[in-house]
């Protein structure tokens, strides 16, 4: 590589072709990679790399819902539910210097280094919320507009890194195991911050949180160290990991396909926070109508949204585990963008029809388990035909401000829609209108995306085999982690 393409490293794409993509293993398939055969295409050397960042991926949701168990009894007892619906907005806002100081670090600083950096910051504020608790202050309002802020950028940043560690067609094929700790990750922390907010304090658990998040840097480093030492074991020198260009918001304004992912995100956020809004209000309504003889609403809400998340959940990790790497692998990156938008539009036809509580759940629940497992994969695949400073930096523009903007604008036209009367059928309608546009924007990235991939597929050099079997920890496109969500 010339000092000319290090330098200019910032404004073309990473193809994961470099010399840190070299295939991992000529021979046959280990352990890892049989076991793992059943639900994606693994390669000879590419499970122990796709395992440890689904392990790190895992750590980064479980700290989120401890989190998340201490965040909603702080501010539902401090500032009410009113106070919480309007937070959406504080924590858009609160985004916009968050994300430019992000974008400033990010120019000055490696990727390990700015990973790092994130997630001691986030650690160091955990250790402080903990302190100021204990003493006694109201922190409910600051601690759930801060971890509403902070949790999309802990994953957005490890989805960048894992961008930027594969090729395109790597990830495809690998971030549906990748994704799995994320489904899983889901799962076991809502299980475990249940069963210790029962032993531990909310402090305790802020603490905690804190702890797990230091522990996944050591993944980080190992999965960069791996790389590093590839790229050394070929005999070549890695891309340089500076940042350059523009800022996250000037970098999406400039690129067409990256204005389009970011109206994609946003009209997905939207329907999806508005089909919760139809499914909420229909549940209420039957839980409360004296013709169904529902002796104690409140139990039967909670029992109905705990097999509800239960049913979303296990679909998600059934599709994350079978269906998303065979989807992606077969049919693409932009036909599975068209999955989840069809699934909203069905779903809001059958509102129009017949706008009953046992319909509604079904839509939502095929909708919000395609979310978490297709969605979110195909998502994050857009990214790996981009440049680095795009994965770093716009990618955590749309990751958190594009989404929770969507749901501002949806928590808006709610409001409006309740004050002017609006039955569900017209939330439906709204809804079934929004999936028209989604749809249509979705086909267009899918197509912006198969051009991308094409030429970048045109352009790549052939690969050479590594020198050393030390290298095997890292697989294929691995200079060498995007997590935070939702």
């Amino acid at each position: 590589m010339t000092p000319d393409d290090q330098s200019g490293m910032g404004s073309r794409p990473s193809t994961g072709a470099g010399p840190e993509s070299a295939p991992l293993g000529a021979g046959r398939a280990g352990v890892l990679e049989r076991v793992l055969r059943p639900f994606a295409d693994v390669r000879p050397g590419e499970a122990a790399s796709a395992l440890l960042l689904a392990g790190t991926l895992f750590l980064l949701l479980t700290a989120y819902y401890l989190l998340k168990v201490v965040r909603e009894p702080l501010i539902l007892l401090s500032g009410g539910a009113e106070v919480k619906a309007y937070a959406a907005a504080g924590q858009a806002l609160l985004l916009l210097p968050v994300l430019k100081l992000h974008g400033w670090v990010a120019r000055r600083v490696g990727r390990l280094t700015l990973i790092a950096t994130v997630l001691l910051f986030v650690a160091s504020n955990l250790a402080a919320f903990a302190g100021l608790l204990r003493t006694g202050v109201p922190i409910g309002l600051a601690f759930y507009l801060w971890v509403g802020t902070f949790n999309y950028l802990l994953v957005a940043t490890f989805w960048s890194f894992a961008t930027d560690l594969y090729s395109a067609e790597q990830g495809k094929r690998l971030f549906a195991v990748v994704g799995v700790g994320s489904s899983i990750g889901a799962l076991a922390g809502a299980a475990l911050a249940s069963w210790l907010l029962k032993r531990l304090s909310p402090p305790d658990l802020m603490l905690l949180a804190a702890g797990i998040l230091a522990f996944s840097l050591i993944a980080f480093a190992v999965v960069d160290h791996g790389a590093r030492r590839r790229a050394a074991a070929g005999g070549r020198r890695a891309e340089s990991e500076r940042l350059t260009g523009a800022g996250g918001f000037q970098a999406l304004l400039q690129d067409r396909y990256l204005l389009l992912v970011a109206l994609l995100t946003f009209l997905a956020n939207w329907v999806v926070f508005s089909g919760e809004y139809v499914l909420d209000r229909t549940l209420i309504d039957f839980a409360r109508s004296a013709s169904h003889g529902i002796a104690d609403p409140a139990r039967f809400v909670g029992q109905f949204k705990a097999t509800y998340f239960w049913w979303v959940n296990l679909i998600g990790v059934v599709g994350q585990l079978f269906v998303v790497s065979r989807v992606l692998k077969h049919l693409g990156v932009g036909p599975a963008l068209l999955v989840l938008p069809l699934v909203a539009m069905l779903g809001a036809s059958g509102m129009l029809v017949l706008p009953v509580l046992g319909l509604i759940r079904v839509a939502q629940t095929a909708g919000k388990s395609v979310e978490y497992s297709l969605q979110t994969t195909a998502l994050n695949a857009l990214y790996l035909v981009v440049s680095r400073d795009a994965k770093y930096k716009a990618k955590a523009v749309i990751d958190t401000f594009v989404i929770r903007f969507g749901e501002v604008c949806a928590a808006a036209a709610i409001w409006l829609g309740v004050h002017g009367g609006l039955p569900v059928r017209g939330f439906a309608a709204l809804n079934l209108l929004l999936g028209v546009v989604w749809f249509w924007v979705a086909l267009r990235v899918g197509a912006l995306h198969r051009a991308r991939s094409g030429e970048e597929s045109a352009r790549l050099p052939l690969p050479s085999p590594p020198r050393s079997a030390t290298t095997a920890l890292v697989p294929t496109g691995l200079p060498l982690t995007n997590l935070l969500v939702k």
